[in-house]
């Protein structure tokens, strides 16, 4: 059980991190922020290889998206799994 709450709590942290990023993307310009060097450093991981595959929609990046319906996956396989 302690590694199905480690996951849960992860990708309940990384979801935080990627709406976070998502959102101050569009007040906060400064790429040398203390905080948006933070939450690029935590969310590039996850983001860089969705965007290779992805292709942008215009100015819409849709990634930050895909990648919280990946981790609510993660969650719930691991979740389910662990409690079958």
């Amino acid at each position: 059980m302690l590694f199905v709450r480690f996951v849960e709590v992860l990708c309940n942290i990384l979801i935080f991190a990627i709406v976070a990023r998502a959102l101050l993307s569009w007040f906060i310009r400064d790429p040398r922020n203390p905080v948006i060097i933070a939450l690029d450093q935590v969310t590039e991981p996850i983001l860089a290889p969705l965007r290779r595959v992805m292709p942008r929609m215009g100015m819409l990046d849709f990634t930050p998206l895909v990648a919280i319906f990946i981790l609510y996956a993660i969650q719930w396989v691991v979740i389910s799994y662990y409690r079958a």
